[in-house]
């Protein structure tokens, strides 16, 4: 039974499993665990003290393996919705011991085919026993290569020493980040998208900068031990505030919760009593589950999350989804796109706000009556713009006359019809055109645009507006006045496996419009490019090329960099802004989501040593496009040279 409802969130999080020991009597120990109220089990599929050395030696016997019952004891919808196989823990492909060695290469293949042919969506594997882990990798990339669909999770404990001069290659006592341990694994196993992480929560836990790092790769569920509750005074069990906000996360991240380990905890009779009597608590003659109490804690934890608001909500569909960018000048919007943008209510106030201040500044009030400001909307769409404006005026009780410059032929149609509609034909010219091909009757005191892309320039801005500048008086003032781009490196292994899937160059040298979530962002934002409107310079050029330095705070620990997430501020008019860069983002704007520079290798960088990009904005006679490259702590190849995988068309 999932641990409740939250409004808006349909995700795997809300689902419990519980890991238990082996039972042949696979029925029996499934019914027992989905009545006292959890989801699925992880469970050994085979004896744990089976050995195939042993069963070679023993020749009277059938051949047939000690698996948990036959496929037969349960049904197929059964097997792959509520069962995870937990392989065998005495498994270790790297031990000096060849028997052993040998035993483990062959019962890890025998006991993933039989999770297979059960149909089952996922797989245990053991924590690797020591630092090398390379013929354990070596034997589940061979498998990873024939499997079908089925998720191998390796458990990997979540540990770091606070110890920050260790030695990253020794994986001692008090010397440990089992992060590297699982970077180690996923590099032999190339980054295989059927590899994810179990965690294994621990009492203490690493620092909350080191956590983070967890939530860019590819964990799919996390396993408490009981041992890891505490006691609250009612003698119930609880989580420490950490653990708490720790498993919070979790759930934020569809990332499943495990319960594994005896009860160490006795609450008090009276109240099971009490609680063995209401209707949903899985309890048949007072029976309760016996990991029932921790189960209720993770509910509770759950139920008390704030709902979804509206606009994650929406952005649901849209998170860790790659989109291109749009071609703004070679394509002209589809209805459905204006209509989406149309609705960003936050965007259109705060260019009411700036169009009134540029208003008021523009006219003083013993000339408000008498003064007509020429105010033009270049890239004017379907009006919203144009209704901020004129909303501006009458708010400021300033005289507007307005000119709607728009060069998709559709739009147009429905400026018309807007006009019409609004009364508006005497304040309102219309005129269908490209802004850097209009020959404008007269100046502009105001030019107010929305050309804006998710790494402010990249829908080319610049250009367009170089393009109309010239119909804007010398001391005309443009909406907006100025943007500034941004980037931070970040841990994003699902967005790196998408891209990967497609197996070619082109996309690995393209920019991706993409609702971030399963991604760990590793330092703060830093400046990239900067433009600002209107301007005057003699020797403009809109090339731009920047080398940004990123410190990864030391206690992180080491971290993979899939890429890069960019965004955008911009100053609309003197104090009022508009952006999507983390730390100012303007709140319930939906119309950008960040933008991502993906790595075609990605860069392991380790305490104390900086990453080094540099980012290039290149300008041909028909395209525009950003080049990019890590030159530490080690050089990556270019990214889209010349243009050749992705560019913006002029």
């Amino acid at each position: 039974m999932p641990l409740g409802e939250r409004a808006g969130d349909k995700s795997e999080s809300r689902y419990c499993g519980v890991e238990t020991e082996f039972n042949d009597d696979m029925p029996h120990l499934l019914s027992f665990n989905i009545h006292g109220g959890f989801d699925f089990l992880v469970a050994p599929l085979i004896d744990p003290s089976y050995r195939p050395s042993l069963m070679e030696q023993d020749s009277s016997g059938s051949g047939a393996l000690p698996f948990a019952g036959s496929d037969l004891v349960l049904s197929p919808s059964q097997w792959s919705s509520h069962v995870v196989g937990k392989i065998s823990s005495w498994i270790d492909l790297d031990s000096e011991d060849e028997t052993l060695c040998k035993d483990s290469e062959i019962a890890l293949k025998q006991e993933i085919a039989w999770a297979s042919h059960l149909s089952l969506q996922a797989c245990l594997l053991p924590t690797p026993k020591g630092s090398s882990c390379a013929n354990y990798a070596k034997c589940v990339n061979q498998i990873l290569q024939n499997l079908s669909s089925m998720q191998l999770w390796l458990r990997i404990p979540l540990e770091k020493s606070d110890d920050e001069t260790r030695n990253p290659d020794h994986m001692g006592e008090g010397h440990t980040d089992t992060w590297e341990l699982w970077n180690s694994f996923r590099l032999l196993c190339e980054h295989h998208s059927q590899l994810s992480v179990a965690l294994d929560v621990q009492s203490t836990l690493p620092s909350p900068t080191s956590l983070g790092r967890w939530f860019g790769e590819p964990v799919r569920t996390a396993i408490i031990d009981t041992n890891s509750f505490l006691t609250n005074a009612q003698h119930y069990p609880c989580l420490s505030r950490s653990h708490q906000r720790l498993t919070t996360a979790f759930f934020s991240h569809s990332i499943q919760v495990v319960i594994s380990g005896k009860p160490v905890h006795n609450p008090p009779m009276a109240s099971l009593e009490s609680s063995a009597s209401s209707a949903d608590n899985h309890t048949e003659g007072g029976w309760r589950h016996p990991l029932k109490s921790y189960l209720d804690y993770l509910a509770y934890l759950y139920q008390k999350m704030d709902p979804l608001p509206e606009q994650e909500r929406f952005e649901l569909g849209y998170r860790d989804y790659l989109q291109s960018p749009l071609q703004p000048l070679m394509d002209n919007l589809e209805a459905q796109t204006y209509e989406t943008f149309e609705k960003d209510t936050a965007k259109y106030i705060q260019y009411q706000r700036a169009v009134s201040k540029a208003l008021l500044d523009r006219v003083p009030d013993d000339k408000a009556s008498t003064v007509i400001t020429v105010l033009m909307v270049v890239g004017a769409g379907r009006g919203p713009l144009v209704r901020a404006s004129l909303q501006a005026a009458e708010e400021t009780g300033r005289r507007l006359k307005v000119y709607a410059v728009e060069k998709n032929p559709n739009a147009v149609v429905t400026l018309h019809s807007l006009v019409k509609l609004e009364g508006w034909e005497k304040l309102v010219t219309i005129v269908s055109s490209d802004m850097r091909q209009w020959d404008a009757p007269e100046k502009a005191d105001i030019l107010v645009s929305e050309l804006l892309g998710s790494f402010g320039d990249n829908e080319l801005s610049p250009e367009c507006l170089d393009g109309a500048q010239r119909f804007l008086k010398e001391d005309g003032i443009s909406i907006p006045s100025s943007y500034t781009s941004f980037i931070q490196p970040v841990t994003a292994s699902k967005l790196y496996n998408d891209i990967k899937s497609h197996k070619d160059l082109v996309h690995f040298e393209t920019s991706y419009v993409v609702k971030l979530h399963r991604i760990a962002r590793l330092a703060p934002t830093q400046t990239v490019f900067t433009f600002i409107h209107p301007e005057h310079s003699a020797k403009n050029s809109n090339q731009r090329y920047k080398k940004i330095r990123f410190d990864i705070p030391p206690e992180t620990g080491s971290a993979m960099v899939h890429g890069f997430a960019g965004y955008f501020d911009a100053t609309l008019y003197k104090d009022v802004h508009l952006g999507i860069e983390p730390s100012t983002a303007t709140p319930n704007m939906f119309s950008w989501f960040p933008i991502f520079f993906p790595l075609r290798t990605p860069v392991c960088v380790t305490p104390n040593t900086p990453l080094e990009v540099h980012f290039w904005r290149c300008c041909g006679s028909t395209k525009v496009w950003y080049e990019w490259c890590v030159t530490s702590p080690s050089a990556s190849p270019m990214h889209n040279s010349n243009g050749r995988s992705h560019w913006v068309g002029l």
